[in-house]
């Protein structure tokens, strides 16, 4: 039986100020897709948009809520009081929910986004505030992360459903976080460095961080960033992997 895998990005960030114009070539190679909220990117008219264009190809949808964050694109760490966090996750994640179910669709997954999700990664306390918030809205919802983390475990906690998420276009530190972006070579650009990560991943359950050491690494699905202007030839390479290796592509 072949492997499978579910491949994901992040979409609907774009505003009428700031246009990601390659986004509409990215939707048909991915199984999922992560759409954001409005507080780190995204209007109204553009997240609409990405909802129909994800439901036109039947890719599963998941909400991307952020930290109110436009002008670091919610990328900058935030300290939020408790109350202030779960309102302001309950307000993005029911929002996305009721656009996708008024257009016919439905809400799979969360995956916070940015600052956001590495601070729930990591932080105990407030993993456990937003996944009672993601159960309180459906407790059906799955939450996507990285493995391992604070949030596996409070989703685990709670009973909801959890995607272990590995990064194609991301390099890794010896711990199993993600390089900073503020770091030379943090992001890929190369897709053939994009196709020998995933192919780690995949076929060797391992990861070469970016200090050459080798760390295990399991994933249920694969991400490549919406706003990395090399996203679509990454994505055109990892098609080209997956046709010649005989994984199969697909939803969780």
């Amino acid at each position: 039986m072949n492997p499978a895998i579910d491949l994901n990005a992040d979409l609907g960030e774009s505003t009428r100020t700031k246009r990601f114009h390659h986004e509409a070539e990215i939707f048909p190679y991915l199984s999922s897709c992560n759409i954001a909220c409005g507080f780190h990117g995204g209007d109204p008219v553009f997240i609409e948009r990405a909802i129909l264009q994800a439901l036109k190809h039947g890719l599963r949808i998941g909400a991307h809520p952020s930290y109110p964050d436009r002008q670091n694109f919610g990328r900058q760490p935030m300290e939020l009081p408790a109350a202030a966090l779960q309102a302001m996750l309950r307000y993005q994640v029911s929002a996305l929910k009721g656009m996708v179910e008024s257009l016919g669709g439905q809400l799979s997954y969360v995956k916070p986004h940015g600052a956001l999700y590495h601070t729930l990664c990591g932080d105990e306390r407030q993993a456990q505030l937003a996944v009672a918030v993601f159960q309180s809205i459906d407790a059906n919802l799955q939450v996507m992360g990285l493995p391992d983390s604070a949030l596996e475990r409070a989703a685990g906690n709670a009973g909801m459903g959890f995607l272990r998420e590995a990064f194609a276009d991301r390099r890794y530190t010896p711990d199993g976080q993600l390089l900073s972006r503020n770091q030379p070579g943090a992001i890929l650009h190369d897709p053939a460095e994009a196709v020998e990560q995933v192919r780690q991943i995949l076929m060797e359950g391992m990861i070469t961080t970016h200090s050459g050491s080798r760390l295990p690494l399991q994933a249920d699905s694969l991400c490549i960033h919406g706003d990395n202007p090399m996203a679509v030839p990454i994505l055109q390479a990892l098609d080209h992997f997956f046709r010649q290796t005989g994984i199969q592509k697909g939803s969780l």
